[in-house]
């Protein structure tokens, strides 16, 4: 199949880990930001097959992951009010808050419907007129401007009854977060795929300029991630820093101005609110005042009481690379995809699920 079988290659994967083995003659410290990356190396092994000198660290790339306690409890408060629909991704009815979870309330009798694009919640509410309907926003840059345009819709169509609760996060923010603490020692950063196609390749231009930090962007197969790591080590080992694009097929150095225009126009920078690293200035997206009637926050009055994590969860130090899941007491022994008590072991692109999966 063009675009995949090729970049399985396990010859020409055998020939970039030779020279990566061959480049590499110094520890070096690389971070993938995105779970979709961590799921990747995870499921084809490719920590146990790189060199002992290259040390890879799992970010917090899984916008479930770094949802906030507050804000499915928020969520979860939303869904109990009269007449509610509350429409969320498949992955998120199952995140624990400190009120139980999506799934728990639909239990208790709250209409909770799982929907595969923001475009079937609009059709719910289209064909439910008097039922107020709120989508769960939930994402990185790469799902943002679906919501921006589904929403657009409601407006052009007058769609009255259709409410969007904004929990989209903005992944630059992040990394500069991670790299202030100082609490990894980083030499590069793998940069997510997916997210770059919307936000594009200079985007990342402040890890070298600002940080001396090496960044290659990858895609998601095997040899794309390679690749990435190749040209890291590369750049690490000759004292450079700069932004390489090793997933040509999907990013431009621009991005996709489309997609941007949709998040320009409906959404505005604010603080946000991330599970394991806290607050982090202009690292969220809200709908801008113009779409206050669309805000569930506005429209709709919830309380929602701030709860300590589950006792003894660690799930914020894996999302900061501080521990790998499996030195989290929990891991395994009480945390299980069965019975998670954190987002990472939730999410399919959660850390915690990737190791329980692969790792064995």
């Amino acid at each position: 199949m063009k675009y995949v079988d090729e970049f399985r290659d396990p010859v020409a994967a055998r020939r970039v880990l030779d020279e990566i083995a061959t480049l590499s003659t110094r520890p070096v410290h690389l971070m993938e930001f995105c779970g979709g990356h961590t799921h990747a190396i995870m499921r084809y092994g490719l920590r146990q097959l790189l060199p002992p000198t290259v040390y890879l660290h799992s970010g917090p790339g899984c916008p479930v992951c770094v949802t906030t306690a507050q804000e499915i409890d928020r969520a979860i408060a939303l869904a109990h009010l009269p007449g509610m629909i509350l429409t969320t991704f498949g992955d998120m009815l199952r995140v624990p808050g400190t009120a139980g979870s999506l799934q728990e309330a639909q239990a208790r009798g709250a209409d909770v419907r799982v929907v595969y694009s923001p475009l079937d919640a609009l059709q719910i509410a289209q064909a439910q007129p008097t039922r107020p309907v709120v989508f769960l926003g939930v994402g990185f840059e790469t799902t943002a401007p679906t919501v921006a345009a589904t929403l657009l819709q409601a407006e052009s169509q007058n769609i009255l009854n259709f409410y969007i609760l904004s929990m989209h996060k903005l992944t630059p923010p992040a990394i500069r977060a991670i790299l202030d603490a100082g609490q990894v020692p980083l030499n590069g950063v793998i940069g997510p795929g997916h997210v770059t196609t919307v936000i594009g390749s200079m985007a990342w231009h402040f890890l070298p300029h600002e940080y001396g930090l090496a960044c290659a962007v990858a895609g998601f197969e095997p040899l794309d991630i390679l690749w990435a790591i190749r040209s890291l080590v590369d750049m690490c080992e000759s004292g450079r820093s700069a932004v390489v694009n090793a997933y040509g097929r999907s990013v431009r150095a621009n991005g996709n101005p489309t997609a941007q225009a949709l998040i320009e126009q409906v959404f505005q920078i604010a603080d946000g609110e991330w599970r394991g690293l806290g607050r982090i200035p202009n690292s969220a997206l809200s709908l801008r005042p113009e779409f206050a009637h669309r805000d569930a926050v506005h429209a709709f009055t919830v309380q929602v009481t701030p709860r300590p994590e589950p006792s003894g969860c660690r799930c914020g130090d894996v999302l900061r690379a501080l521990i790998a899941p499996d030195e989290c007491p929990l891991f395994r022994r009480v945390c299980t995809p069965h019975n998670p008590l954190g987002p990472c072991m939730v999410s399919s692109e959660g850390a915690c699920a990737a190791y329980y999966q692969y790792q064995g």
